[in-house]
């Protein structure tokens, strides 16, 4: 009777001492997501043939696409980020201003980068206008920019 006793003691205690596996399916730091529309109809989606676009200086995200929407992601180091999109042969500079809030998502999750205040400018050689659907982002449900061209 006292090894099976132990043996349940041993089993209950081995049961209670584990641990939830850690697996992250929360939301994380969103990428910016862009869609792009036709100057003279609104409402209408408008594809950006030949776009290149170039973070920084540095790499090429999308190189040479015809798209109608792209993603791309925002420096978390800086309050700002700086992209070139490129349709055909017109360039376009694009600044994007934001504050960065750290916030906390779950243990397994850790934190994720939420960026509030944001804005931007550009150079405006093919982007005609563009409008900010929302000065915060911290998901990736909708567009966040719309860009008329």
């Amino acid at each position: 009777m006292k090894k099976y006793s132990l043996l349940l003691f041993i089993l209950i205690v081995a049961l209670t001492n584990c641990e939830k596996d850690d697996i992250c399916i929360e939301a994380t730091t969103p990428n910016l997501i862009i869609k792009f529309y036709d100057t003279n109809d609104p409402e209408t989606s408008k594809v950006v043939n030949s776009l290149t676009v170039t973070a920084n200086e540095k790499e090429d995200i999308y190189t040479g696409v015809s798209l109608d929407s792209i993603i791309i992601p925002l420096n978390l180091s800086e309050n700002s980020t700086t992209y070139k999109f490129q349709s055909g042969t017109k360039t376009d500079t694009i600044i994007f201003n934001y504050n960065r809030k750290d916030v906390f998502v779950s243990r397994s999750c850790g934190f994720k980068t939420v960026f509030e205040n944001f804005t931007m400018q550009t150079t405006n050689n093919w982007i005609k206008s563009y409008v900010i659907n929302n000065s915060t982002i911290e998901n990736e449900t909708n567009a966040h920019i719309n860009i008329y061209h």
